[in-house]
């Protein structure tokens, strides 16, 4: 089966009060446009995008997306039906069509595909059930649930007025089907504009049974101002938290942490509060998060604890390690077993061995540390001369001493000790003593001097 999503994202939003299309406002770290693009990209690559307001920044975000992404401008926005007129001119052979909205960005995978799946007879309306229906579209259906029309606020009897039932503006449909009603949806209202909505009465009276498949309010909700996006934002953060315990995670407080990407755990892990998790972000068995973190695109293993305020992003953590208070981990670092990173270090494009420890102020950069190797307070490997990076190497069982300066590219031999206080830029060959800092000197009566 062929399946070809038009998504409408042309709308100005002008309530966000905001230079950017609506589309493109963010929900949990990406924006709206992304998160919908991504479910329908999961189902089927092809996607059409009909873009108006702020096009180019559309266009040029939708480059960046795995997909096969095609743009249908609407020259002037006169309606969703319409819209999708537009959307369906890009479109070259498929042979259902996918209605989906730019600013309705969370209906989720396994709802898509069951309406796709509930279309075959033609057309498939995508429908919630509110609890106070006031001011949207009724679903009217006969005897045998198949939907009739869309009847507006407006036009509602008051017996209609008693459904509940609503369209959310998705739906799902042979191309053939879509296109000849498409072709009968008319203007004569006082917007003069094209309304998809008539396409479900059109299809009706054509003979074509058009099925509805309902959503949970939450998946179908949309946001056409700043305040809806802060809805939209909580209700994303409880679908990711219950992901999370789902996976028998303990979390402090749902309500303090932000899931922007997707997180796979082992057993008994727990995350504490104000927790940030982008990316793609995997965690072993009994894993501690603290409180203040931000993990993103990183693997860490089983047993391992990070403590408050740390920031992790793009690195490798292995089996029973401690990181933090207050650690930096950055694009590159690999912090193997039973090695600690503490308070104020930082790594990048950096090894840490097993057992290995750089526990106060210390910075990394571009450096291999073999195991069981201690880096004293205020240790910095200066990998950088102002043009290129160079490499640092520290052998098994090594002691660098407090407040030492390793000037890149050096290599500290296995067993080596580097004396507090130095400057090294020579190797320090294995089981040897190095030390480089200039002779003290002590000035008699030298406050005396300053009188």
């Amino acid at each position: 089966m062929s399946v070809h999503t038009i998504i409408l994202a042309a709308g100005e939003g002008s309530r966000m009060k905001s230079n950017r299309a609506k589309a493109l406002q963010r929900v949990g770290g990406s924006s709206m446009l992304k998160k919908i693009c991504n479910t329908a990209g999961s189902i089927s690559p092809e996607i059409t995008l009909v873009v108006g307001y702020d096009k180019d920044s559309i266009i040029e975000e939708s480059k960046s997306y795995p997909f096969n992404i095609s743009i249908a401008e609407q020259p002037k926005a006169i309606g969703t039906g319409d819209a999708v007129r537009c959307g369906l001119k890009a479109v070259n052979n498929a042979s259902k069509i996918l209605v989906l909205y730019g600013d309705v960005p969370l209906i989720q995978k396994e709802t898509l595909e069951q309406l796709i799946e509930s279309s075959d007879s033609g057309l498939s309306i995508l429908s919630t059930v509110l609890t106070n229906p006031f001011g949207y579209g009724r679903v009217k259906k006969d005897s045998d649930g198949n939907a009739l029309a869309i009847v507006e606020e407006k036009d509602a009897s008051d017996s209609e007025k008693e459904i509940t039932e609503i369209f959310t503006g998705v739906l799902c449909g042979s191309r053939d089907v879509i296109e000849e009603g498409l072709k009968a949806i008319g203007n004569d209202n006082a917007a003069n504009e094209y309304y998809l909505t008539d396409l479900v009465s059109i299809l009706s009276q054509n003979g074509i049974k058009i099925k509805t498949y309902n959503a949970s309010n939450d998946e179908v909700k949309g946001a056409n101002s700043k305040e809806e996006l802060a809805q939209l934002e909580a209700i994303y953060r409880n679908m990711k938290s219950e992901e999370l315990f789902n996976q028998g995670v303990t979390i402090a407080d749902e309500s303090r942490l932000d899931i922007r990407g997707n997180v796979t755990t082992g057993r008994d892990c727990s995350v504490d509060v104000n927790v940030i998790f982008e990316g793609k972000v995997s965690l072993g068995d009994n894993v501690s998060i603290g409180p203040n973190t931000i993990i993103k695109d990183s693997v860490i293993g089983s047993n391992s604890r990070i403590e408050a305020f740390s920031h992790i992003d793009q690195a490798i953590i292995g089996d029973d390690c401690v990181i933090g208070p207050y650690a930096r981990l950055r694009v590159g670092s690999k912090i193997e077993n039973t090695a600690k990173v503490g308070n104020f270090v930082e790594t990048k494009n950096s090894t840490l061995g097993n057992g290995s420890k750089a526990n106060h102020f210390t910075y990394l950069g571009d450096t291999e540390v073999g195991e069981g190797t201690n880096i004293g307070a205020g240790t910095i490997t200066c990998n950088y001369d102002g043009k290129d990076k160079h490499k640092t190497i520290i052998g098994d069982r090594s002691f660098i001493g407090s407040n030492s300066s390793l000037v890149a590219p050096v290599t500290i031999g296995t067993n080596a000790t580097v004396a507090a206080g130095s400057v090294i830029n020579k190797d320090v060959p294995d089981n040897s003593l190095g030390f480089g800092r200039a002779k003290q000197e002590n000035k008699k009566d030298w406050s005396k001097k300053k009188d």
